[in-house]
């Protein structure tokens, strides 16, 4: 990660691997998105990180990670309000390049990611 990056982020994520411990078997309840930058992923981001005390963004040279805990609910008419223009269900897929969690369509305005396995389950 470059430093300008990491500096726009003020945190982290991403951990060495001398301190990440093997030894435990827990589970984790994260997931996460990285998004292409662009003016979509930028305004998604900041909105993720406003309304969500939970929310960790890191700023990449290329692309923006939005990690969580539990679940991130991704709400299109909310973003099209803060982004000042549409912002679809399918343009929020063209501009993710990955995930991790279970991602569920919920219907044309809500995308969740579940980090919660047993949560999604209602959903599938």
């Amino acid at each position: 990660m470059s430093t300008a990056a990491r500096d726009a982020s003020k945190k982290n994520i991403f951990k060495s691997m001398k301190d990440i411990d093997l030894s435990s078997r827990e589970i984790s309840h994260e997931c996460g998105v990285t998004m292409n930058d662009s003016v979509e992923a930028r305004a998604i981001a900041e909105f993720m990180e406003e309304n969500n005390p939970n929310v960790t963004v890191t700023y990449n040279p290329a692309t923006i990670r939005i990690d969580g805990e539990g679940k991130l609910i991704f709400k299109m008419d909310e973003i099209t309000e803060f982004l000042g223009r549409e912002m679809t269900a399918e343009i929020f897929e063209v501009n993710t390049s990955t995930h991790y969690g279970r991602m569920v369509r919920i219907d044309d305005n809500t995308v969740i990611l579940f980090g919660d396995m047993d949560e999604v389950m209602e959903y599938i």
